[in-house]
């Protein structure tokens, strides 16, 4: 068990959290912001509340278990003119767009309807997103992405098509969201 401290004046000091909420068992790390976001943000830092034992008896802490960090680009920038970026880890051995939807980052922006898309399918295309970094963690691309991506960049992806790494996999990925929609051009 451990325990979530937040730095809100209006919210308790503490919360205690159960350590197994998630496949990353592990604290949350803080991310760099730019100091105009550091205002506006609630940071939360988790503490593990467990011991490696008494110094010197040679017991180790136990090992991370093994995660992937993205980080989510949105297509749009902040009023401040910096990119809006939200920072998940996951497990390997999923496929991007359950990642996406259960960290609860845009995936599909205007075409969000349950008759607008085909839900995993591979047919619609709507799930379309561009890997900035980290493709070596990405499955090789299917027929149906090769089909409906054909005229688009090779960075690009089908989220519902795309495997990233498997159970024991490390590393970062940069994804851009919705990348049609984006208004900044990645430096390369």
């Amino acid at each position: 068990m451990g325990v979530l401290q937040l730095n809100s004046p209006t919210i308790p000091s503490s919360i205690p959290i159960t350590s197994s909420f998630n496949c990353n068992s592990k604290p949350l790390k803080l991310l760099p912001l730019p100091k105009q976001l550091s205002r506006r943000r609630l940071f939360a830092i988790a503490t593990s509340t467990t011991s490696s034992g008494p110094e010197g008896s040679g017991v180790t802490a136990p090992e991370e278990p093994p995660s992937i960090d993205f980080a989510f680009v949105h297509p749009r920038l902040l009023p401040d003119g910096t990119p809006d970026v939200h920072y998940r880890s996951a497990c390997g051995g999923q496929k991007l767009r359950d990642i996406m939807l259960d960290q609860n980052i845009d995936l599909y922006g205007p075409y969000d309807g349950p008759l607008l898309n085909c839900a995993g399918g591979g047919t619609c295309g709507s799930c379309m997103v561009e890997v900035v970094e980290g493709k070596e963690l990405l499955s090789q691309k299917t027929d149906k992405e090769m089909e409906l991506l054909k005229r688009k960049p090779k960075t690009w992806r089908l989220a519902c098509q795309t495997m990233v790494g498997s159970k024991d996999s490390r590393g970062q990925i940069i994804i851009q969201q919705l990348p049609e929609w984006k208004v900044h051009e990645w430096e390369k």
